[in-house]
């Protein structure tokens, strides 16, 4: 009798061992399965969002755009026969200026990128912009966090050929990463733009050459 006993204690608790197993398998399989799932969802809609991308904001000049470090305000564009410094080259040249404010909201001095500004459609034609200070005509400033500056965004044009008076203005984006890729080094890393700005560049009198 008390062998019977024994073994009926011991199937049950075989029995119930097994359950346990069962019951955590199935706990695994349906965690495995939810995360998967998850997954899949994620990569699906980064997919769509890359073949589907939101419209660019629509900004207008004097409108403030945040741009992830920057809070960019565009004032106007125009076309000049010399830079802000005022020395203008040996050859005639044609210059497209673009004034704006720019103020830093990272937490560090920094250049502004070179992709921060940059013509829709003629991205080609166009070598990357230098940037002045607007109160001093320095060229390639760092900004200091909270100090917004007034700067001017100069590009040269080709030899033998005028820009368009209409022009459409694209803000770039930056982002903060505390582990980059490449380095595992944190950073502020270049971004798609995130609005387009319609200017119509006015045209500055000619100077007299010296």
């Amino acid at each position: 009798m008390g062998r019977f006993v024994n073994g009926c204690e011991s199937g049950v608790a075989m029995d119930e061992q097994r359950r346990s197993y069962r019951q955590r398998l199935i706990a695994l399989a349906a965690a495995s399965i939810g995360s998967l799932a998850a997954s899949a969802i994620s990569y699906g809609a980064a997919i769509y969002r890359a073949a589907n991308p939101e419209p660019l904001r629509a900004a207008v000049p004097g409108e403030t755009v945040d741009t992830g470090r920057w809070h960019v305000t565009i004032a106007g564009a125009r076309v000049s026969d010399s830079p802000p410094s005022g020395r203008r080259p040996p050859e005639p040249q044609t210059f497209l200026l673009v004034d704006f404010e720019a103020g830093n909201r990272s937490a560090s001095t920094a250049y502004l990128p070179a992709k921060l500004l940059t013509f829709a459609g003629l991205e080609a034609k166009l070598a990357s912009p230098t940037f002045y200070l607007t109160r001093d005509k320095a060229f390639g400033p760092s900004l200091h966090p909270g100090m917004p500056e007034r700067l001017t965004a100069v590009w040269e044009w080709p030899a033998g050929e005028m820009p368009p008076r209409e022009l459409k203005l694209l803000i770039g984006s930056q982002v903060y990463k505390k582990r980059d890729n490449l380095y595992g080094a944190s950073n502020w890393f270049d971004r798609d733009p995130v609005a387009i700005v319609s200017l119509t560049a006015t045209q500055e009198a000619a100077r007299a050459r010296q």
